[in-house]
């Protein structure tokens, strides 16, 4: 065994793990009407039948005042019991151990969704949120004594094998008890640690008396709030010490990060692998024997392993690598190729824009019972098959199209396979991109694809080939026109006066250039997008002074739903970048660039200016397929279908080849 301390079996409480796996909870937005659905339990089901030991699901309200959005399950309520009971038998069918996750948010919401005043210990808004908590009363510690209560209850019932505890971390509504800078009460429940602690014991006291002796009772707690005031790894350690003396819980979770520091939480690329590690561990000092479960972008078998023997944790956590590879454990346990977590967030992203959990290049991801493992069947006929174009669309169809039995070759124009993620690649913060073509690249030679480089497809290229059915991933082009979506009736073909001089480049050609541009680079954006931060990093960091202008009110607003625009900006910032929003781009007039304020209407001028990189979107680059989908069996994918983003051309990838 590769990895013997990983897959050696562990006590935990009363019961005992198979493994030190661990699926740690998060999002799902799979919830329907407040309850868990057929989509959940093929969701766990998918990892617990490729081995993971225990999986904590997905966060669950104590209360209806914990309600972010309409997508959360209500763990206080008594239809929940049969949904339990579903996906624990769905669950043990497979040997993993099942818990839930009851939790309050406090003044980490607003009451959009519920209509309810958001709830904490004193009266401060939350850094994200910004709106004014009411100041819980007794009556109101009571009720959410009781709604942790109630769910340990419903776990119980509904035949779980356990209950962690959870809003110690992360800023909910416990820490914000714990924590002396968000706590300010005079009475039983403020000041001293004794007093901030006296709630969580509370709960956890009656969570164990629901529970009894034969389930598993656990806390999920910070080992570092990381901020100034909050709690510190010493803090935490103690607090871990107090808990665990009670004997009242048969473990301890530590992650990281309040909402003032959400890149603490789930960080995007690039953070350091087991970042969480050292404050960990010293959790796991003051605690004796209680098993401590730790995470922090583990995301390789050498890595959980390395942690383990080290005595940082005892078990492993691990939540975006599993949603990346439902597999992970297995094929830890075969020595197989494991498709890694890129720290994109993309499932972050999906969760921002209120869609179901999904990965930016695990199709199945959320989508188990029509995209999961053993839902891929044979070819009823092998065909011959063209796919023209080897990104992250062209890999993902060639290799399904290949897994279904299908005689496939791939045609990339270019001397190596990746598209834009290749190019992407390029800035220092997205080496971790490389991830998802490099994964493909080698799972369509273990299938036997023949891959032609440095070949241009053609129309009569393919028509001799004899192929029977063809799938083009031709990508798109850069768009230079200079215009933005404030002038609509602008992009029929027109160009904006100056925009095609030869120092004028769409950000594909900038990230191309194998020479980047140097100099003073005027950067504008007029998408909103990640495109124009990866490009100013790429360039900045070869040494050109770059100015990021967008007509936009702040530079690359659709970072939000990754939740690293902060983390961003500051790199950004570091590296010399400037900012300026609310500018129109007006005309490039050789080296002047004249820009005007979208409210003011006043002008301004950029003088002196090296290059100018236009970051406007690109164009389908379809008509290898409308020139042959007429002839065979033709299906046009990702960029070259429409341009958009990774997640979706790996998608449209999965579902061409299996359409064949």
């Amino acid at each position: 065994m590769t990895y013997p301390t990983l897959f050696s079996p562990l006590k935990l409480g009363p019961k005992v793990a198979r493994n030190r796996s661990w699926m740690s909870a998060h999002a799902t937005l799979l919830v329907k009407d407040h309850l868990f659905t057929d989509a959940h339990i093929a969701y766990y089901a998918e990892r617990a039948r490729h081995g993971v030991a225990v999986i904590t699901m997905e966060a669950m309200a104590v209360h209806e005042t914990s309600l972010p959005y309409r997508g959360k399950a209500l763990a206080f309520d008594p239809r929940m019991v049969p949904q339990f009971a579903r996906i624990a038998d769905a669950v043990h069918a497979h040997g993993a151990l099942l818990l839930a996750q009851p939790w309050h948010r406090g003044r980490e919401t607003n009451s959009v969704a519920s209509g309810a005043p958001v709830w904490a210990p004193s009266a401060v808004p939350c850094a994200v949120y910004r709106e004014m908590p009411h100041v819980m009363t007794t009556a109101d510690i009571d009720a959410i004594r009781e709604g942790y209560r109630l769910s340990a209850r419903h776990a119980r019932d509904g035949g779980l094998d356990g209950v962690e505890v959870h809003s110690m971390s992360h800023g909910y509504l416990l820490n914000q008890f714990l924590s002396p800078a968000t706590n300010h009460r005079k009475d039983a429940f403020g000041g001293s640690l004794q007093n901030r602690l006296r709630l969580v014991m509370e709960i956890i006291q009656a969570t164990r008396e629901e529970c009894g002796p034969g389930m598993i009772v656990g806390v999920r707690i910070n080992s570092d709030d990381g901020h100034e005031g909050g709690l510190r790894p010493d803090d935490w350690a103690e607090i871990a010490a107090r808990m665990t003396g009670s004997g009242l819980i048969d473990y301890v979770s530590c992650s990281h990060g309040t909402y003032l520091n959400r890149m603490l939480i789930y960080p995007t690329a690039p953070e350091r692998h087991g970042y969480q590690m050292e404050a960990t561990r010293r959790v796991r000092e003051a605690v004796g024997d209680v098993p401590v479960v730790g995470v922090g972008r583990i995301v390789t078998p050498a890595e959980a392993e390395r942690h383990l023997v080290s005595g940082d944790c005892d078990f492993v956590a691990m939540a975006r690598a599993l949603i990346a590879d439902a597999e992970w454990v297995s094929k830890a346990a075969r020595g197989e190729d494991i498709r890694p977590c890129v720290g994109a967030n993309w499932c972050m992203s999906s969760i921002f824009a209120q869609a179901p959990i999904a990965c930016i290049h695990n199709p199945a991801a959320g989508q188990e019972t029509e995209l999961g493992s053993g839902t891929l069947t044979p070819a009823p006929r092998p065909k011959e098959v063209a796919v023209v174009g080897g990104g992250p669309a062209g890999l993902r169809a060639a290799l399904t199209a290949a897994q279904r039995g299908h005689r496939v070759t791939l045609y990339e124009r270019e001397a190596e396979l990746g598209g834009q993620v290749r190019l992407w690649s390029r800035a220092p913060s997205r080496v971790e991109l490389l991830g998802i073509v490099e994964w493909l690249e080698r799972q369509v030679a273990k299938a036997g694809v023949t891959i032609r480089l440095k070949t241009v497809a053609t129309e009569e290229m393919l028509r001799a080939a004899g192929h029977d059915a063809l799938i083009v991933a031709t990508g798109a082009r850069g768009l230079r026109h200079g215009w933005t979506p404030l002038r609509p009736e602008k992009w029929d073909g027109s160009i904006l006066p100056g925009a095609d001089q030869p120092h004028v480049l769409s950000y594909l050609e900038a990230l191309r250039e194998a020479a980047p541009p140097r100099g003073r680079v005027l950067l504008y954006d007029g998408l909103g997008g990640r495109q124009a931060v990866v490009t100013a990093e790429y360039l900045a960091a070869h040494g050109a002074e770059v100015e990021f202008v967008t007509w936009l009110g702040q530079p690359a607003p659709d970072l939000a739903a990754s939740r690293d625009w902060a983390k961003t900006y500051g790199m950004l910032r570091r590296m010399g970048v400037r900012f300026a929003t609310d500018l129109e781009l007006v005309a490039i007039e050789g080296r002047s660039v004249r820009l005007r304020d979208l409210y003011t209407k006043e002008e301004a001028v950029r003088e002196e200016v090296d290059h100018v990189v236009l970051a406007l979107g690109a164009e389908a680059q379809d008509g290898l397929f409308h020139a042959l989908s007429g002839t065979m069996e033709a299906r046009l994918i990702g960029d070259a279908l429409a341009p958009r983003r990774v997640d979706a051309a790996i998608r449209e990838g999965e579902l061409a080849a299996r359409a064949i």
